[in-house]
């Protein structure tokens, strides 16, 4: 069958992750690989999770974790969640959380939920690779956001309705960003309220690095930010996106949405819809280990990534020819490298997976308009300091070739 003539148009805006085509690189062995964003495999909490997974399937009422389950998740992890979500000044109850199959299906929930084709988007630039392909599907378009810029909410909107749409939502990443590792300050995260609140749109913070801060001062969530203006969470329009993928495991898939109860409501049609929950056993381990080892499990994560990103700092101080700039992140996973004008992170990849078998991620994949190709991104997450320092040694070596040339 020929299926082209019936598929939806929309499928026509899917795009292959670059990322998940550069993991296919992880298995080969010369590779030093600053590409995927992903935990270090070495750090994953395996003990505990074999323990949690053993108990919730043992004693009479162990066949619970193989059944069907709700689809606003299990209610002892929302507990838990409801709690720590207080603790960072969110104070919620198991109502106002939806468990999703990562954050990723959140946002894709998200998406479908609010935008109609030709809609706008206000986004970071660049922003999450993911976020991007999540958002395509629903045809909206995309315009930067820059909290604190010199753009007012009349000029989005009037930008918004000349190609046919309204603004629905801005997304962004407020803690260590992807790709970028960068924050948002206090400032900043009070002028995307401010602008939300002037066109009436709903704001997605999604924060799946959050618990991953190494140093410098926490600031409180948009969302905790909004309730201090409104005192009621069914008021706030701000929807928050967590995840246990960067701190107990990924491959789980356990993420959730906090928001207003008449979203989360609306959310749950969805996941009925979509998937009708998401795995039960994965749910009550996950609550289990977080329950049992969360504070200090993070806690470990925090000394060896912080550690990496230091290595990876200095050795980009030590090795980058004049002109090269990044970024330094105060947690997260993420250093972003603004080349010279004139040199493309696509370019530069083909050429260092040839000659130097070092591998990164390209920056013009993160840019909504596929700008700014002399970006990339480098992960230091699941790299020891003598990869680092080697790699990056490396790469210093082809970018100073490539300027010379």
């Amino acid at each position: 069958m020929e299926w082209h003539h019936v598929l939806a148009g929309r499928t026509g805006r899917m795009k292959a992750s670059e990322i998940r085509e550069l993991l296919k690189l992880l298995d080969q062995p010369d590779i030093i690989s600053f590409a995927g964003g992903i935990p270090d495999p070495a750090l994953f909490p395996k003990a505990a999770f074999s323990e949690a997974m053993t108990e919730a399937l043992s004693g009479p009422g162990g066949g619970a974790a193989l059944q069907y389950s709700v689809s606003e998740g299990y209610r002892p992890l929302r507990d838990w969640i409801a709690a720590e979500m207080g603790r960072i000044g969110v104070p919620c109850d198991a109502d106002n959380i939806l468990i999703t199959s990562g954050s990723q299906q959140a946002l894709d929930y998200l998406a479908k939920l609010m935008i109609d084709p030709g809609d706008t988007m206000l986004l970071g630039w660049p922003t999450y690779l993911g976020a991007l392909g999540a958002f395509n599907a629903y045809e909206p378009r995309f315009d930067q956001l820059v909290p604190g810029g010199n753009r007012g909410a009349a000029d989005y909107a009037a930008a918004a309705e000349a190609a046919g749409g309204r603004v629905k939502f801005a997304y962004l990443s407020v803690d260590f960003a992807n790709p970028t590792g960068e924050t948002l300050s206090r400032r900043q995260r009070e002028a995307v309220l401010d602008l939300a609140e002037a066109l009436d749109i709903a704001i997605v913070e999604d924060a799946a690095y959050q618990s991953l801060r190494y140093d410098g001062e926490a600031v409180p969530p948009i969302l905790a930010l909004e309730l201090e203006r409104t005192g009621d969470l069914e008021a706030c329009r701000t929807l928050y996106c967590g995840s246990f993928s960067k701190s107990l495991s990924p491959g789980l898939r356990v993420g959730w949405v906090v928001g207003a109860k008449s979203v989360i409501s609306r959310l749950v049609l969805m996941k009925q819809a979509a998937d009708l929950h998401s795995a039960t056993l994965n749910q009550i381990a996950t609550q289990k280990v977080a329950q049992s080892t969360f504070d200090a499990h993070v806690a470990t994560l925090r000394s060896v990534y912080s550690a990496r990103r230091d290595k990876m700092l200095d050795a980009l101080t030590r090795h980058m020819p004049e002109g090269v700039s990044w970024t330094r992140p105060e947690g997260g996973m993420f250093v972003w490298v603004t080349l010279p004008v004139g040199l493309d992170g696509a370019d530069l990849l083909a050429r260092s997976l040839e000659t130097e078998r070092v591998a990164f991620v390209p920056g013009r994949a993160f840019f909504a308009d596929g700008s700014n190709g002399n970006t990339l991104r480098l992960s230091f997450s699941c790299a020891d300091e003598a990869m680092i320092e080697e790699g990056i040694s490396r790469l210093g070596r082809l970018i100073r070739g490539q300027l010379d040339g």
